[in-house]
C-alpha cells in the first residue's frame, strides 16, 4: 500500500509538472493557485509576463499544479551559506524567466514567514532586505519586531521576508546548483544577471503560492527600497501602501562607481581565478577590501571622526584579529609598516638589497610575540644606535589607528559570511536599477505612476542615496510624504535608528491601514521598541562598544 500511495505520488508530481510546463511554455502564466473553486480569472501583466490567478482550473488540476509547486526544503548541502540563517523555508520554482530573456529551472527562493495569514489572504507585510542581507529580519530589524507598538506587529500582519536572487542566503545564486542539479555543479561566475524587477516578479509567485490575495505594506531600505517601489508597479489593489527607505528611483553615477570600485578589489586577489575558485580557498582578500570600501559610503565622516578620531586600538581587540610578528631590525619594522594590512603575500624580512645591510638575513620572529605598537618600544640586542633610523635601540613603530583598526575587522568578520561571486552579482543588480526603464520617458513620469500611499525616509547625513534622492521620490509620487531620520550616522542610520524607524512606519500605517491598524481585540500597545540583545550579522547595529577597536 504504501509502495502504490508513494508510486501515486510520483506520477501526481510528474502530471503537476506536465501542466506547469504546458502552460508557461504556451501562455508566459505565471501561476497564482490560490483558490479550489471555479471563477473567472484574474491577470496582472508585469513585465511582459501574465500573472494568472488559476481559478478556472478544476480543484483536481489546481491542487495537482500546487502540490508539485509547493516543494519546500530547509537545507541546500552545495550552498554553505543557506545555513547561516536560522528557521528559513526554501521554495522551489519550477522556472523561471528572467528579463534578459534567460530561463533558469528549480529555481530555489528562500523566505522566512512569521505571524498569520488570514482568511481573506490580505495582512500580508513585505520586508525587503538589504545588500549583503538575508530573510532573517529579526537579525538586522530585530527591535521592530514584536507585538502592537512594534511596527513590524505579528499580532497583526503576515510578515514575509524573501532573499533576493544572487544572494548567498538560499535563493538562486553563485553558490547554488546550476538548475537545481547538483551534478552540474554551482552557477559560480556563469550566473546570469539579475534585476530588481527579476526579484519583485519571482517572490510574487511565492507568496501567490502562499495565499497572500492582498499586500498590506511593503517596507524596505536601500536595496530593500528599491524592491519596494518595483513592488508599487503591481498596483494598488495589490499593493495597499509602501515605505521606501534611503533608496533611490535609480542607481546614481556615485554608486555605479562605488559598486565598480568594490568589485576591482576582488578581481585584483589572484585567488579570485575568474570566479572559479573552491569554497575552501576564495578571494577573501580582495572581498574583505571591498567590505572596507562599502563600509565608508554607508556611514558618514563626522561619524567615523566622533567614534574614532585618532584612537589607537584596543590591544585585546587587535590581537583576535590577527597576530602580527615582531620585526628584529629597523628595516624589517620599515617593511611591516609600509606592508600592514596587506594579507595576500606577507614576509617577514625584507627583500635583498633594501635597508639597512644584513637586513635580509633577520631572523622571524615567534608567531606570539607583542606586537610593540601596543606593548611599547623594544630593546633588541641585534640593534645599534648605528642601524636605527630612530637613534638608539627603539625600533620604529607603526601609525595604527582605531579606524583602521574597525575596518579590518569588518572584512574579516564580513569574509566569513558572504561570497565573492555573489557580491559582485548583487552589486551589478544595483547598476540596473532604474523604475523609469521601459515604463516613461523620465523618472519623474515613472514615479507619477506610483499610486499607493506613500512614506518616504531620508537621512540627511547619507552620502550614499542623498537626501535630494529621498526628496525626488517624494515629489513625483502623488500621495507621498516625507520624513527625516535625525542621525549623524550616515546610510546605515535607517539600521540604527530604531526608534525613528518604527516611530514614523507605526504612524504612517495607523492612517493608511485603519482597518488593520484599529483591529479590536489586540493586545495592548508595547512602549518603544525591543532591546538589542546581540550584534547583527547581517545588518549593522553592534551590542559592543565599536569605539574601542
Amino acid at each position: 500500500m504504501q509502495q502504490r500511495r508513494a508510486a501515486d505520488g510520483g506520477l501526481r508530481k510528474q502530471y503537476g509538472q506536465f501542466l506547469f510546463f504546458i502552460l508557461r511554455f504556451n501562455f508566459n502564466f505565471h501561476l497564482s493557485l490560490v483558490s479550489p473553486i471555479w471563477q473567472p480569472c484574474s491577470l496582472c501583466v508585469v513585465g511582459g509576463c501574465i500573472y494568472v490567478h488559476v481559478t478556472a482550473l478544476p480543484f483536481a488540476l489546481t491542487r495537482i499544479i500546487a502540490e508539485y509547486l509547493e516543494e519546500r526544503t530547509q537545507s541546500q548541502p552545495e550552498n554553505p551559506f543557506a545555513s547561516l540563517i536560522p528557521d528559513q523555508q526554501i521554495a522551489i520554482v519550477p522556472e523561471f524567466t528572467l528579463e534578459s530573456g534567460i530561463t533558469l529551472q528549480n529555481v530555489p527562493v528562500a523566505y522566512t514567514t512569521r505571524g498569520k495569514l488570514n482568511d481573506a489572504g490580505d495582512n500580508a507585510m513585505v520586508i525587503c532586505h538589504a545588500l549583503t542581507g538575508s530573510a532573517d529580519v529579526s537579525d538586522w530589524w530585530g527591535p521592530l519586531l514584536g507585538g502592537p507598538g512594534r511596527v513590524f506587529d505579528t499580532s497583526r500582519f503576515f510578515i514575509v521576508c524573501m532573499n533576493g536572487l544572487g544572494s548567498p542566503y538560499g535563493t538562486a545564486s553563485p553558490v547554488t546548483a546550476k538548475h537545481g542539479d547538483v551534478s552540474q555543479g554551482n552557477y559560480g561566475p556563469e550566473f546570469p544577471l539579475t534585476t530588481i524587477r527579476d526579484d519583485v516578479n519571482l517572490h510574487k509567485l511565492l507568496l501567490d503560492e502562499l495565499g497572500v490575495n492582498q499586500v498590506a505594506a511593503v517596507i524596505g531600505g536601500s536595496l530593500g527600497g528599491m524592491f519596494v517601489l518595483e513592488w508599487a508597479y503591481f498596483g494598488k489593489d495589490y499593493i495597499r501602501c509602501i515605505v521606501p527607505i534611503a533608496t533611490s528611483s535609480r542607481h546614481s553615477a556615485w554608486g555605479i562607481s562605488w559598486g565598480e570600485a568594490q568589485r576591482q578589489s576582488i578581481y585584483a586577489d589572484p585567488k579570485y581565478d575568474d570566479g572559479y575558485y573552491p569554497f575552501d580557498d576564495p578571494p577573501a582578500t580582495g572581498l574583505g577590501a571591498a567590505r572596507m570600501a562599502a563600509l565608508l559610503t554607508y556611514r558618514s565622516r563626522n561619524s567615523f571622526e566622533s567614534r574614532f578620531g585618532r584612537n589607537i586600538p584596543d590591544p585585546s581587540k587587535v590581537q583576535t584579529i590577527r597576530e602580527r610578528p615582531r620585526p628584529s631590525t629597523p628595516s624589517e619594522a620599515h617593511f611591516h609598516i609600509h606592508n600592514d594590512g596587506h594579507n595576500i603575500k606577507r614576509k617577514s624580512t625584507s627583500r635583498q638589497g633594501s635597508g639597512s645591510p644584513g637586513s635580509n638575513k633577520a631572523k622571524t620572529p615567534p608567531a606570539d610575540a607583542p606586537d610593540p605598537q601596543f606593548h611599547g618600544p623594544r630593546k633588541h640586542e641585534g640593534v645599534n644606535s648605528e642601524s636605527s633610523l630612530t637613534g638608539g635601540e627603539t625600533l620604529p613603530q607603526s601609525q595604527y589607528f582605531s579606524a583602521q583598526s574597525y575596518l579590518r575587522y569588518q572584512g574579516t568578520k564580513f569574509v566569513k559570511r558572504f561570497d565573492s561571486n555573489c557580491y559582485i552579482a548583487m552589486t551589478r543588480k544595483l547598476d540596473t536599477h532604474d523604475v523609469s526603464r521601459g515604463r516613461a520617458e523620465t523618472i519623474g513620469d515613472a514615479l507619477a505612476m506610483i499610486e499607493q500611499p506613500t512614506l518616504v525616509l531620508g537621512i540627511e547625513s547619507d552620502g550614499l542615496f542623498t537626501f535630494a534622492e529621498q526628496e525626488e521620490i517624494a515629489e513625483h509620487v502623488k500621495n507621498a510624504r516625507l520624513e527625516r531620520i535625525e542621525s549623524p550616522e550616515g546610510h546605515d542610520a535607517f539600521l540604527l535608528q530604531f526608534e525613528q524607524v518604527n516611530d514614523y512606519i507605526l504612524g504612517f500605517l495607523k492612517e493608511v491601514l485603519p482597518d488593520i491598524m484599529n483591529k479590536e481585540g489586540q493586545a495592548p500597545e508595547e512602549t518603544g521598541v525591543g532591546k538589542l540583545t546581540k550584534s547583527s550579522t547581517f545588518g549593522e547595529a553592534e551590542v559592543e562598544d565599536i569605539t574601542a577597536w
